[in-house]
This record gives structure tokens, sequence and C-alpha cells, in this order.
């Protein structure tokens, strides 16, 4: 089992950058397969970026290729998401989530994993 705490969200203009961590206070997240989601008010929650349990599978949304990028510090035992030239419409709270799949390929909705942190508000100002 793993609990998920994310950090690192705040309020950027339009072409600035954040980085997001998900770190796991309870258990080990290299043990994981692990996503970041994100959901904007009235608004389903969307798949944003995964990493495998390797760390050599990185799935993106179209709307962050590019732009974003996922990468593990398993000494830190954190995954984290490095957002750059943000868009007011990447506006939403993040979610960090996790799947005792080690594989993340094929897995993009929130039913696919089984852990979920708190999430992190994300603010970009036009």
């Amino acid at each position: 089992q793993v609990q998920l705490v994310e950090s690192g969200g705040g309020l950027v203009q339009a072409g600035g950058s954040l980085r997001l961590s998900c770190a796991a206070s309870v258990g080990s997240l290299s043990s994981y397969a692990v996503a970041w989601f994100r959901q904007a008010p009235g608004k389903e929650r969307e798949f944003v970026a995964g990493i495998s349990w390797s760390g050599l599978s990185t799935p993106y949304a179209d709307s962050v290729k590019g732009r974003f990028t996922i990468f593990r510090q398993n000494a830190k035992n954190t995954v984290n998401l490095q957002m750059n030239s943000l868009k007011f419409e990447d506006t939403a709270v993040y979610f960090c989530a996790a799947t005792i799949r080690r594989s993340i390929a094929g897995y993009q909705k929130p039913n696919d994993f089984d852990y979920w942190g708190q999430g992190t508000q994300v603010t970009v100002s036009s």
C-alpha cells in the first residue's frame, strides 16, 4: 500500500513553469506505475502523463506533449511533473495516482489506478 502527497502547485503567469511533486508518505513509489491527472471545474478528471515502474515508458496527453515532463527520483521516493510553457487552460487541480501494475501502457482512466493523493491547485493567469 502507498499513501501519496502532492506539492508544488500555485499561481503562475501564462508561459511560466511549475514543478509538481508526488511523494509517498507510506510505501515506495518505485514499485508502482504512477500517473498525473487533472480536473478543472465542471470537467471530468483527465489523464495528463504517466510513467511505468521502470521509467522507460512515459505517455502524455496530446494537450501537454512537448511542454510537460514526468520523471522519477527514486532516491527521494517521488514522481515529478515539470510543466513548462503553461497555458490558461492548464488551470486545474492536479492529482497523482498509482497502480500496482508496473506497466503504464494503455492505463489512462481514473479507474485504472488504486491510490490517489489529495490534489494540488495549479492556476495559470492569462
